[in-house]
């Protein structure tokens, strides 16, 4: 079932009562009937355009705790190894997806665990699709250790449009699978960064559902798979 989603709540009641409070000005000033009619057409479609934006659905899934789930909806744009020298300081693998305006911009946990490292940066307003975003625009970081014991990065990064980051995670927690780890307001990015002997099951430039695609899967480290 499509709600709205409590990020959004808020902002679509203010929206509203300003969109109304400047139709019914114009409707009583103006001596033209084609601007209130212009204007109130405009006002309906970028109602219409922000509820879209808002929506969220209730998506449940059932999966092995070693596979990486899709922590939001998108377009893979980065799949390759890479240096992470902020948090780990050694090559991680990093699988991106960048969203757009008109993706669901709710994030889910990728991986069930303990959450270890929570942390916000400012930066940039850089378009998100661009290599840098990652690490010059403004983001938050999380770090979830696996059941496994491996340690995966998860990297909201806010792009041109975006105005705002919102992390629920909470250092010493327990991340949990059909529950999100945050939103981001307008177009942006999440950064997956994994073990270098993780197995990637998706490909670049795949669209990707949010709590459902399939990204990776760890090694077991107690066990032969």
């Amino acid at each position: 079932m499509v709600k709205i989603h409590k990020e959004g709540r808020h902002l679509l009641l203010i929206l509203l009562f300003t969109l109304i409070l400047i139709n019914g000005a114009l409707f009583i000033l103006s001596t033209s009937i084609v601007l209130p009619i212009v204007i109130c057409a405009l006002s309906v479609i970028t109602f219409i355009f922000f509820t879209y934006f808002f929506r969220i659905s209730n998506r449940i899934l059932i999966a092995d705790d070693n596979y990486v789930i899709a922590p939001a909806d998108g377009t893979i744009v980065v799949i390759e190894p890479v240096m992470e020298d902020v948090f780990f300081h050694e090559q991680r693998m990093q699988v991106s997806i960048f969203m757009s305006v008109f993706n669901v911009h709710a994030n889910w946990y990728p991986i069930p665990g303990k959450i270890l490292h929570v942390s916000h940066q400012n930066g940039r307003k850089m378009a998100a699709y661009l290599p840098k975003s990652s690490s010059e625009n403004e983001r938050s970081s999380v770090i979830i250790e696996a059941s496994n014991g491996q340690q995966i990065l998860v990297r909201q990064v806010a792009g041109a449009l975006a105005r705002r980051i919102v992390t629920y995670a909470k250092e010493g927690a327990l991340a949990k699978r059909n529950q999100q780890l945050g939103f981001i307001k307008f177009g942006s990015r999440v950064d997956l960064f994994l073990p270098m002997d993780a197995e990637i099951l998706t490909e670049l430039h795949e669209e990707t559902i949010g709590n459902e695609t399939v990204i990776a899967k760890l090694k077991n480290q107690s066990a032969e798979d």
